[in-house]
């Protein structure tokens, strides 16, 4: 059985509860494979990024067979600016859409859910001229001062790992969630000064373990999620806070996915 999201953002949790720490959110227009159907909660995993979570059921819109096939061989389309406003032209409301939705079946503006019709105005097209780590990097700037939540991927609130995971999507490249899985990717940069923009640092906690991920901006800044989004200066140590001139995260290793 799967599922789709039609709201912004839905929360999954790590247990059968409201009170459970939410783990990571769900943005629309992902497909989710229900796993398991406990009364009012629903054990989902994300086919994006195969992450799994327990979500309030009423939360889910289970995809009939035939609006599953349709959408599985339909191409989507993903918002590619951090907030974007979205008509549903059949119950004649108006939502906000994160970054990162995907827009299934989408034509020139327009898409359906089931018996919803819904409509965007496009954002500015992409310049062209761009390089992909430029887009990533000027991308990255539209979510500065975003909140820090934990397991949050929206602008207003979002963690490290979720952070470059959207960036990442709204560029067409997926990867995992966690900072400790992502760390698995790409090819490993010997030392900082080689490394350019849209490179992912990672660092770590004193038992050697992955908590902590940003973007490079350049070889000596980077732009990562911790208290909100911000800039900040780094070198083959770690990272500098800009409040106090002191280290902040321990750099572990750079690398290296476009």
């Amino acid at each position: 059985m799967t599922g789709i999201i039609t709201l912004p953002l839905v929360p999954l949790r790590d247990s059968e509860s409201e009170r459970s720490e939410m783990s990571t959110q769900l943005l629309f227009g992902e497909r989710v494979e229900i796993l398991e159907v406990h009364e009012r909660w629903l054990f989902v995993r994300n086919q994006a990024d195969n992450y799994t979570g327990w979500a309030d059921r009423k939360m889910i819109q289970v995809l009939s067979p035939d609006e599953e096939h349709r959408l599985v061989h339909a191409s989507s389309y993903c918002v590619s600016v951090p907030l974007l406003l979205c008509d549903k032209t059949v119950s004649n409301e108006k939502m906000f859409l994160p970054g990162g939705s995907l827009l299934p079946a989408y034509d020139c503006g327009r898409f359906s859910i089931g018996n919803e019709m819904y409509q965007i105005s496009l954002p500015s097209k992409i310049n062209l001229r761009e390089t992909l780590s430029e887009r990533i990097v000027n991308l990255s700037l539209q979510y500065l001062n975003a909140p820090y939540l934990w397991g949050g991927k929206s602008i207003f609130g979002i963690d490290c790992s979720g952070f470059v995971q959207v960036l990442f999507a709204i560029c067409g490249i997926q990867i995992l969630r966690d900072a400790s899985q992502q760390v698995e990717s790409g090819r490993v940069i010997d030392f900082i000064f080689e490394s350019q923009a849209g490179d992912l640092a990672f660092f770590e906690n004193q038992d050697g373990d992955i908590i902590h991920v940003g973007l490079l901006i350049n070889d000596h800044q980077i732009i990562h999620a911790s208290g909100w989004v911000k800039i900040e200066s780094i070198d083959s140590q770690g990272i500098i806070s800009s409040q106090t001139g002191k280290y902040t995260h321990t750099l572990r290793v750079i690398k290296r996915l476009i």
